[in-house]
């Protein structure tokens, strides 16, 4: 018999998500009283999204924004990014995450490494108190940034991305670039600033919000280490070259742009990452 996603399955699913359950244990809980798979999800998708509008529509809600986007309208199976041919692997619409492939070379992927390897430290968060940095548990990882246009390989890198999706590259941030060794993780996190954080005030002054982040997978680890998207049941595999799009047009969970690095289980993972603003940033 076909399985129906009956009220009663809505109102249990709104009751498991007010109550703190993470979509995963919520999709276990379901696929162990003998829902299937896609019905699990499609009930949890659409639930969760319904209920997270209607919540939106009973509180003030920060206004959206234009956001980065590469030109996907037609379903193209490549870009143009001017110096590249960048493969598209992977496209969401509600959240926007798109996977590209072979958006670097092998020899790109090196010479960041080698670049970033003297200057690595403990990697720090944004001090959403204060508008500083600080050290914080749920990231585990050693990183640094370099400066925009800081070298030939950083400034071809941030052309490409530029041309691949209509983005000015003084929108930027600098490129920053991140090691995980066996054991590290980046727990579950929001890219924007939060807008009622104290120091949030502080942040925006250097170019406004974050509108966008593009992950991009520099060596793979041996096992583990995926880019997670908790709000979707979605994990991008950290293959080398590739990376993971994905655009949020309001500060605000309604994006569902939840997302975290998985812990590495074998081997060292390295990535590049671009955060991009709503202006130049400075």
């Amino acid at each position: 018999m076909t399985q129906q996603i009956t009220p009663q399955l809505r109102q249990w699913i709104v009751e498991q998500a007010q109550a703190g359950h993470p979509p995963e244990s919520v999709l276990k809980s379901m696929l162990a009283s003998g829902w299937t798979e896609a019905v699990a999800i499609e009930a949890m998708e659409a639930t969760l999204s319904s209920h997270l509008e209607q919540g939106a529509g009973q509180q003030e809600l920060p206004p959206t924004v234009t956001v980065p986007d590469a030109q996907l309208d037609e379903s193209p199976l490549y870009v143009d990014a001017g110096d590249r041919t960048v493969h598209v692997l992977n496209v969401m619409v509600n959240p926007r995450i798109v996977v590209f492939g072979s958006l670097l070379s092998d020899q790109e992927c090196d010479e960041l490494i080698a670049l970033a390897r003297p200057r690595l430290a403990r990697s720090l968060t944004v001090a959403t108190k204060t508008g500083g940095e600080e050290v914080n548990d749920d990231r585990t990882s050693s990183g640094m940034f370099f400066t925009r246009g800081e070298s030939d390989v950083v400034r071809r890198l941030e052309a490409r991305l530029a041309r691949l999706l209509n983005w000015p590259e003084e929108n930027g941030e600098g490129l920053q670039i991140l090691h995980y060794r066996p054991g590290a993780e980046y727990k579950p996190h929001y890219d924007y600033f939060d807008p009622v954080e104290p120091g949030t005030p502080t942040i925006l002054k250097r170019g406004g919000q974050r509108v966008a982040t593009i992950v991009m997978y520099l060596a793979e680890p041996e096992k583990g280490g995926g880019t997670t998207f908790p709000d979707v049941n979605l994990v991008v595999a950290p293959k080398r070259g590739n990376a993971v799009f994905f655009s949020y047009d309001r500060p605000h969970p309604v994006t569902r742009t939840l997302h975290g690095g998985a812990p590495v289980l074998a081997g060292e993972k390295w990535i590049a990452t671009k955060w991009l603003r709503e202006r130049r940033f400075e």
